[in-house]
Formats: C-alpha cells, structure tokens, sequence
C-alpha cells in the first residue's frame, strides 16, 4: 500500500494539474471560436492548427499545473506559513505571475520548434511578446495560477478530506457508517496555563498539534474537531482497524513528544502528557448549518468516547479502549492490554468493559 503521506500529498498536487486543464480546455475552445477556420493566427503569423493546439495546451498544461502544485505543496505552503490567507494569495499570485511569462516563453519555443521550423523561434518570440496576446495569456494564466492558490488554502483550512467531502457531497444526504473516535486531551492544560501565561500556552497548543499531524496523516486519521486542548481523531472502520492505526497513532505521536522532550522543556518549561480514550461504533454523518456549514457525526459513540477518555485520570492510564473495539484489533505482540472490569459510565444504561493499553 502507498503510504498515506504520499497518497496526501498526491490528492494535495492533482488539482492544480486539473484546474489547469479546465481552464486550458476553456482558452482553446475560446480560440477556435475567434479564430475558426483560420490557418494561421492573426497577430504573428504563425499556423494554427485546432487539434494540434488543443492537445498540445490540453497536455502541457496539465503537467505545468502539476508542476505548480509541487512547488505550492513542497516549498510555498513553508514559506507563507504565517501569513494571512489575502496576503498568501497576492504573494504567491506574483510569483507564479513571473512563473507563468516565464511558461508562456517555453511553450511558444517548443511549439515553434515542433510546429512552425520555417522561423527563427528567437525573432518569432520577440513578435509575440511585442503583441496584447501575449500579455492576455499572461493575464489567463496568472489567473489560473490565482484560482489554484485559492482552491489549495481553502482546502487546507478545511482539511483535505473534510474539503472533498463537501466538494464531492458524500454527506450531502445523511449516511450511516462504521467509524472509530480518539478523544485525546492534554493532562493538567489548566495548571499549565497559568503557570506560563495564556500567550505562551496558544504557542505551546499549536505547537502541539502541529507535532500531531504527521501520525494522524501516517494512519488515515481525520481531525474531526479542536476543542480546546483536545482533539477528536476519526478513522473509517476499515482505515482505523488496517495495522491497528487508530493505537499506532498514539504511539507515533508519543514517540515524538518524547523525541521533542527537551525542545518544550527548553521553550515552555514544560512537557505536554496526554490521555486518550478510544471507541467504535456506528454514527450518522452528514452536513448542517445555514450561515456555516460543517460536517458532523452524531451517535452514542462519540458520548461513550468522551466517557472513556474521562476515566483515564481515575486509573492513572494513557490510554483506555472498548472492548468492541479491542475485538475488532488485529492481535499483535506490540501493545498489551490490561482489562480495568466492567464500568458504567455517566449517562449509560448498559456497562462498558474498558482496557488499559501498555504501550
């Protein structure tokens, strides 16, 4: 199986190569409009051929989208962190507006050298270049470029999957479906907040959740919800249960806190503990809101999930799972299980048989 940072990162780069092709697919049937039947084109002179230009700007630039998809997901994204999402847009617009005259060069070359040997493609250039054709590409391809920059941030505030669940409607009509939830919260957040100032303890939480992100990313999880200093993780019952992802990813995330130790002693004096509980079972999903929309789940599971991750504290564990979900684990000798007894957890009619994990 592709690793899941990959797989990410090839769902995060496709969609500029396909905004691009829309928007090529757009431009060339544009041109056979103004140009019809014409052989050549009006300000340089050159041939025009309909289906050698709708292939050749159809295919280039879809790799020219990808390729800008690339530098946006590998490179710009660090580089415009802390911006604000007007700025990051403006910024990088620029940039990629010199990217783009800089592309519009290239094509014109290679498509002089493949299709038109009968000019020097240097002095043909020129001509181009000295026209308004010129600069209205110029001007299209920034704006690609623009709407590309636009649909990437807005994804990333929304969260990829929780994006394309939008985008595509999977919840547009509520569905049921099989999921398990990680309710993780920081151990003793209010004592840590006064101890080093409310302006430090945001530092400290954002930094928190950055070092999250690559285990939840690395087992298929989805950040449901930031509550506070807690997180809500959601895997799909078949993505959470494949290698036990769902435990495997709070052991990456405390293998990483424990390689950061010295880091949060050295900035905040202080190192984050966690506890969280963890459980499976049946939920409805779907959209709701007028003003603002979200995807929500709604059923018993979350409230139980909530419960168990509550109980840690009272038997000084990590980690707490469900039996139901202990059951559906694949058996391995990485992590054990103690079983705690039967428990009933405030607002439950039935007992809930807990485990503690010792990892």
């Amino acid at each position: 199986m592709i690793h899941p940072k990959y797989i990410r990162y090839g769902k995060q780069i496709l969609p500029f190569g396909i905004i691009w092709l829309l928007f090529a697919f757009i431009y060339t049937l544009l041109e056979y409009g103004l140009l019809g039947e014409l052989e050549a084109y009006p300000t340089t002179g050159n041939p025009y051929n309909f289906r050698q230009s709708f292939f050749f700007t159809l295919l280039f630039s879809f790799f020219i989208g990808l390729f800008q998809g690339m530098i946006e997901i590998s490179w710009m994204r660090k580089q415009f962190e802390n911006s604000t999402l007007g700025m990051k847009i403006l910024l990088k617009s620029t940039i990629y507006l010199l990217l783009g005259i800089a592309t519009i060069v290239v094509m014109t070359i290679i498509n002089n050298l493949l299709f038109n040997s009968d000019v020097t493609p240097i002095n043909d250039l020129k001509l181009f270049i000295s026209v308004f054709a010129f600069w209205s590409i110029v001007i299209f391809v920034t704006v690609i470029s623009g709407i590309a920059v636009f649909f990437s941030e807005i994804s990333e505030y929304f969260g990829d999957g929780i994006f394309y669940n939008f985008f595509f409607g999977k919840y547009h009509q509520p569905v049921q479906e099989k999921r398990i939830f990680m309710f993780l919260d920081m151990k003793s957040s209010t004592t840590i907040a006064e101890e080093i100032g409310h302006v430090n303890y945001f530092d400290l939480i954002k930094e928190y959740y950055a070092d999250m992100t690559d285990p939840i990313v690395e087992t298929f999880g989805e950040v449901y919800q930031y509550v506070g200093d807690e997180i809500v993780v959601s895997w799909s019952a078949k993505k959470g249960l494949y290698k036990n992802n769902c435990i495997v990813c709070f052991d990456k995330i405390a293998t990483i806190f424990e390689a950061r130790k010295a880091h949060y002693l050295d900035l905040y004096g202080v190192v984050p503990e966690f506890k969280a509980g963890l459980h499976i079972g049946e939920v409805t999903s779907g959209e709701i809101g007028i003003v603002k929309r979200d995807i929500i789940y709604t059923g018993d599971v979350l409230n139980t999930t909530a419960r168990i991750q509550g109980k840690c504290n009272e038997f000084d564990a990590k980690v707490l799972i469900s039996e139901e979900l202990l059951n559906e684990l694949s058996k391995t000798e990485d992590f054990n299980f103690a079983k705690i007894g039967k428990l009933l957890l405030r607002g439950k009619k039935e007992m809930v048989q807990l485990y503690k994990a010792d990892f």
